[in-house]
């Protein structure tokens, strides 16, 4: 009996598999670009769940492959990329005969998937295998993406889209993802399709053997949800705003010019993703006029004091409210935004004007001047430069009668 059958016989139990999930880059990193993070409500065929892939690697190093690879070594970070290409062609044999032992035996197929954990996990081996396989094409891979944002003619670009192996539809979904994960512009890729195509319909798409592509456009889409979690003040703000204006540019892309069927699984897909997106955005955006008014108002009580907390969650929503602005027709937020939008000028209208006198009456207050700073500050972002400047102008005047 092969080592790898005799591993299946005896897999690592759940709770040693997730004391070993320290692993934090599956396979050396060598498919590091096919990866995406929770949540994944949609499995698609070009991409693996990151957590599926820790499983997975924990399964081959330390049950299919201990001989080969150093537990030690992958525990402490010490186990490179370079070492994993050394004993790669022994590690895909063995994970080949272990798929196959399973394939006969559905008791050694059930302790397979207990050993990883779900039959998700285990269902995304062959992918992983593929990903392993192709690693040199996912290397081109990212580099044709890279290239295609500098192709300025569109029949060259239709060129190198069809130089894709559109033929072999798995291997084409893992190039195509790895590719669009470095594309700036997807919509010129989609019109292109279209060209292709001769249409926009959702079947004239599907037809020309472009379906990799849309796949991997709504992956990327997903694997923004992670980023758009709920988040406290101390959120990084940059990275919020760019993963949602990163997925608008990708659902535009195919809501403004493909021809979705009714019902469609693509239609699904899009229609959920823009409401998980936005049931992540929807507190965040409710709490806006909230925070500048903590932030803007004078203490009550005892002494004033400027409260560092509450003015970054105020600019931060000024940063998500401006971004939103440009991101709307993506989600299903345009109610609340319009509601925020007009409610947030209003208020920092009033408190710039409330502030504006306070410093006229203590022009060497550093609260109110900080206060003030902030109230600019967001101003520049939910008004436009040329108003904050004015403001800026209105408080030197203010200070100097002062």
């Amino acid at each position: 009996m092969s080592q790898a059958a005799n591993q299946i016989e005896t897999p690592a139990s759940a709770a040693d598999r997730r004391a070993g999930s320290s692993a934090v880059r599956p396979f050396a990193g060598l498919i590091d670009a096919v990866l995406v993070q929770d949540p994944v409500p949609f499995p698609f065929a070009g991409s693996v769940s990151r957590k599926y892939a820790e499983a997975s690697w924990t399964w081959v190093h330390r049950d299919l492959c201990p001989d080969l690879i150093s537990a030690d070594g992958v525990a402490n970070g010490n186990f490179s990329a370079a070492d994993f290409e050394v004993v790669l062609p022994e590690v895909l044999t063995r994970m080949k005969e272990a798929l196959a032992v399973v394939a006969q035996d559905p008791e050694k197929d059930r302790r397979l998937r207990s050993a990883l954990g779900s039959t998700e996990a285990r269902d995304a081996l062959p992918v992983i295998m593929m990903a392993l396989r192709s690693r040199a094409l996912l290397a081109k891979a990212q580099a044709f993406g890279k290239a295609i944002n500098t192709i300025a003619d569109d029949a060259a670009l239709g060129v190198a889209l069809q130089s894709m192996p559109l033929q072999d539809p798995p291997l084409a979904s893992l190039l195509f993802h790895v590719a669009i994960g470095q594309i700036a512009n997807p919509t010129r890729l989609i019109t292109t399709v279209i060209r292709l195509a001769g249409n926009a319909t959702e079947v004239s798409v599907i037809r020309m053997g472009f379906t990799p592509v849309v796949d991997a456009i709504l992956a990327h889409a997903q694997n923004q949800l992670h980023i758009l979690q709920p988040m406290g003040a101390f959120a990084d703000i940059d990275l919020v705003c760019r993963s949602l204006e990163r997925f608008h540019r990708l659902v535009r892309s195919l809501t403004g010019y493909i021809e979705f069927a009714r019902g469609s699984r693509w239609a699904m897909v899009i229609a959920a993703l823009t409401k998980q997106a936005s049931d992540r955005i929807e507190p965040r955006l409710r709490d806006v006029v909230s925070d500048i008014n903590l932030a803007m108002r004078r203490g009550r009580e005892g002494s004033d004091r400027l409260d560092d907390d509450r003015i970054l969650a105020a600019i931060n929503g000024i940063y998500l409210l401006a971004t939103m602005r440009e991101c709307r027709d993506s989600l299903a937020l345009n109610a609340l935004f319009e509601q925020s939008w007009s409610q947030t000028g209003q208020a920092l209208e009033v408190h710039l004007q409330r502030n504006l006198d306070l410093i006229r009456q203590y022009p060497a207050d550093p609260v109110i001047g900080a206060r003030l700073d902030a109230g600019i500050k967001m101003a520049e972002v939910r008004f436009n430069p040329e108003y904050a400047e004015t403001l800026r102008r209105a408080r030197a005047a203010a200070e100097r009668r002062g």
